[in-house]
């Protein structure tokens, strides 16, 4: 049984533990917030001890999960692994490329796992469709797009002095509510070879952007487009669009809105299939049609539900002795797009080649 210590009891910690409550070979054995009051609320709440002091959760654990602001990722993982603790972070990995790359030398010098949340991962129609895109199901990959057109109030900002700040939260919309899907989009599509990107502060009172958009160049030639923000009220759900030579995928809060792949069909008439509109799962759009009619009863879209599947491949790989899905490297690759889309928007829209 691995013994779990979270560390950092503020919005995210509870689908942590809950998750930790429903993983095999995985038990929540404490939790720790620097804030001591934070720290007993979620002792009362899931029954567990709340430690007063990083050496006294690590006294109890054999893991962490790290659910402090994005840019003291590095600085609670390196501690936990130079106590000899797995380490799993939420995401993004660090804030900075450098602190990033310290964590995951510290845990591989102390030989115990890194990874880092990335629960969409975990998603059934977001693995299908990485898998067709890597197969070659879609022929030559010709364009992926990823819109994250989320809403946060200005309350959401200041309800936490770290939110919407360089130094701790890193970035706005694209690293803190993006990385989610800019990792989906990089991994789905086979890695980004650079970036043109220009981001806003253009609707709230903080310091870094709102409203970013991006041209993409994938490693394979393809093209695409990134588009984050937290200013558009209310809110729309996140999308996926994947286009190939023999067809279109559109994933929407990673349930299929529409997966149409046909080698034959796109080679017909003149114009194909014609102009599809207002795709849905009744309009029979793909040939494997499990993919899309077992979309609304998904268990992988259920809130939560990634993040438990996702330690759950963490805490398996601990006990296998094996590399976990997500790993400290994998991480780095959304980060470093991220980093580029703000580098080029600093100088005017340049086009800025990730390394």
């Amino acid at each position: 049984m691995i013994r779990y210590g979270v560390i950092g009891c503020g919005a995210i910690h509870s689908v942590h533990c809950e998750a930790l409550q429903n993983v095999e070979g995985a038990q929540l054995a404490a939790v720790y917030d620097i804030v001591p009051e934070k720290g007993q609320k979620a002792s009362e709440r899931f029954g567990v001890p709340a430690a007063s002091s990083y050496e006294e959760l690590f006294g109890l654990v054999d893991a962490v999960t790290v659910c402090v602001p994005s840019g003291l990722h590095a600085d609670v993982g390196v501690k936990a692994a130079e106590a000899g603790k797995h380490v799993l972070v939420e995401k993004p990995i660090d804030v900075t490329v450098e602190a990033a790359k310290r964590l995951i030398e510290a845990c591989k010098t102390a030989g115990v796992k890194l990874g880092t949340i990335s629960q969409h991962r975990f998603s059934d129609a977001v693995r299908k469709l990485h898998d067709a895109a890597q197969s070659g199901e879609f022929g030559t990959l010709l364009e992926g797009d990823a819109y994250i057109k989320w809403y946060r109030t200005q309350k959401y900002y200041d309800s936490g002095d770290w939110r919407g700040t360089w130094k701790l939260d890193g970035g706005g919309c694209l690293i803190n509510q993006g990385v989610h899907y800019i990792d989906m989009i990089q991994w789905i599509m086979g890695g980004v070879k650079s970036v043109q990107a220009q981001v806003r502060t253009a609707a709230h009172d903080i310091e870094v952007e709102d409203i970013a958009t991006a041209l993409v160049e994938y490693k394979n030639g393809a093209i695409g487009v990134i588009q984050g923000s937290t200013s558009f009220y209310p809110g729309l759900a996140e999308r996926l669009e994947v286009h190939g030579k023999y067809g279109s995928v559109i994933l929407e809060g990673d349930k299929p809105k529409l997966w149409k792949i046909d080698a034959e069909a796109a080679a017909e008439g003149l114009y194909g299939g014609g102009v599809l509109m207002q795709p849905t799962p009744s309009l029979h759009l793909h040939d494997q049609e499990d993919v899309v009619a077992a979309a609304a009863s998904d268990p992988t879209a259920l809130w939560g539900e990634q993040h438990r599947l996702q330690i759950q491949d963490f805490t398996s790989a601990i006990i296998e002795n094996r590399e976990p899905a997500m790993t400290g490297t994998m991480a780095l690759e959304p980060l470093k797009v991220i980093l580029a889309i703000y580098e080029s928007s600093r100088n005017g829209g340049a086009r800025i080649e990730i390394k």
